[in-house]
């Protein structure tokens, strides 16, 4: 007979590999259900994944202690990051200057992915599943289109951004010098995230354009296409070369009602994308994830001995412990977004003010890069 799960994820991706090999080191029994391809997933090709995370240290310290961690040429450092406004506004930030050894990390998607998988089939309280199975409590991280959490009747609260985001690779003429850049122009942002370790010159983007130009964008020639992000990046890196498929996918803000509860008669929690949704224009939302998932485990470690996993009064600690810092993140997000939305003079001037007063503001300015960075 085989033995009951004390757990079942439902979901397979980054959050959830990173759970399940984080409650099976607490001696768990842990079913892991691959995610199920939604109908409509969101992105316009089925090309090789271009995606690409920036990590910050607390996300880094949950793989590394999981000895996941992509080595350097996969996991790039970034030492310096420079934000362009659209009319004379800039911030800098400086490992250097901050003192610490990364800003963030830019990690390469697919080898995370397989470092992660291949860690889940050697480790055998971790069980393998197609289809959920019994468990005292179900970890939903299927991501934003989860069919568990619609299927379980948990409310997910959808603003939908007039933008859409564009991914892809590029090769540059100039070497990135482990440098992350990002402009805020017409509604528009762009971000160069620095690859292939110290002495690459390549760089994976998120574009999040006005939903109006997203085709002509997908469909222009790589020549066009190249020529207009050099227009966009202000020909910080030379010239430009398409090195991928490009793929895209709507912007939205979102957040659940609830984050744990029971149906029919068993416990659930929610974790990652499942639960919150953010602007990628900071980069945070793996972060999120993977905090999440530290949380819980913290939770589930120090529970009294007489408590189940699925117990609910548990649960809601962990709900308690993530809400208030993901309700932040996202109210910040959807601020800065709004803000640089905005396409009359007078907010033009007061944003770019508004950054170049961040810029000089020496104390705070060092403690938000730290909460950032995760230090």
């Amino acid at each position: 007979m085989t033995q009951p799960f004390d757990i079942c994820i439902r979901g397979d991706g980054i959050v959830g590999r990173t759970l399940a090999l984080l409650l099976a080191r607490e001696r768990l029994h842990v079913g892991l259900v691959s995610t199920p391809s939604p109908a409509n997933p969101g992105v316009a090709s089925a090309a090789p994944d271009v995606r690409a995370y920036a990590l910050n240290a607390k996300s880094r310290a949950v793989l590394e202690s999981l000895r996941c961690w992509p080595d350097a040429q996969h996991a790039t450092e970034v030492l310096a990051m420079r934000v362009l406004g659209d009319d004379g506004g800039e911030v800098n930030f400086s490992a250097q200057e901050l003192k610490v050894p990364g800003l963030t990390w830019i990690v390469d998607v697919p080898v995370l992915e397989a470092q992660l998988a291949a860690a889940v089939r050697f480790q055998p309280q971790i069980e393998l599943l197609q289809a959920p199975q019994a468990a005292s409590l179900t970890v939903i991280c299927e991501g934003k289109a989860s069919r568990t959490r619609a299927e379980f009747g948990i409310e997910f609260e959808i603003n939908r951004y007039p933008q859409t985001a564009i991914a892809a690779r590029l090769t540059c003429e100039l070497p990135h010098a482990q440098a992350a850049r990002q402009w805020f122009s017409k509604g528009e942002i762009l971000a160069f995230l620095p690859l292939d370790g110290p002495q690459g010159n390549s760089v994976a983007i998120v574009w999040s354009v006005l939903d109006g130009r997203v085709e002509s964008l997908l469909t222009a020639s790589p020549f066009d296409f190249c020529q207009q992000l050099q227009v966009a990046s202000q020909g910080c890196l030379g010239q430009l070369t398409l090195t991928s498929e490009r793929c895209a996918w709507p912007l939205q803000s979102a957040r659940a009602e609830r984050w744990v509860g029971s149906h029919e008669g068993k416990a659930w929690a929610l974790a990652g994308d499942a639960a919150h949704n953010v602007h990628p224009l900071a980069g945070q939302g793996l972060n999120l994830g993977l905090s999440d998932v530290a949380a819980l485990t913290k939770t589930l470690h120090e529970r009294e001995y007489w408590r189940s996993v699925g117990d609910e009064k548990l649960l809601r600690r962990y709900e308690r412990a993530r809400k208030a810092e993901v309700l932040a993140m996202g109210a910040t997000m959807d601020s800065l977004q709004q803000l640089f939305s905005q396409s009359n003079a007078a907010w033009q001037a007061a944003r770019n003010w508004g950054m170049n007063g961040f810029e000089r503001s020496g104390l705070v300015k060092q403690w938000v890069a730290r909460q950032a960075m995760g230090f």
